[in-house]
């Protein structure tokens, strides 16, 4: 399994309209790409502003591409990223998982 991980900024006044687009738009786009395996986002306010990082996990690198293109490294964003973020960092990492306890 791959972890692909991404890190955005927001300014702090967006946080709630920000948050629900994530949860309405972007993570519905992950389901539905097959070796979509889960997701867990996070958020820190941190100096006026919200970072956020969002750790997705998929059974390998070609089903990523499926997701994101054949240039896998390259960060995803939707056109309403263009109202939120507040700079877009070009490339994401990608971890191989090898072990994982969730107890949520």
């Amino acid at each position: 399994m791959i972890a692909r991980i991404w890190h955005g900024k927001i300014s702090i006044e967006s946080v709630d309209v920000y948050t629900d687009f994530l949860k309405h738009v972007a993570i519905p786009d992950y389901q539905k790409t097959v070796g979509f395996k889960g997701l867990t986002f996070l958020r820190q306010v941190r100096n006026g502003e919200v970072h956020f990082n969002l750790i997705t996990f998929w059974e390998n690198l070609e089903v990523i591409k499926n997701f994101a293109g054949q240039d896998f490294e390259k960060a995803k964003y939707y056109p309403e990223d263009n109202n939120f973020l507040l700079e877009f960092e070009e490339k994401v990492q990608h971890y191989e998982v090898f072990a994982s306890v969730q107890l949520l």
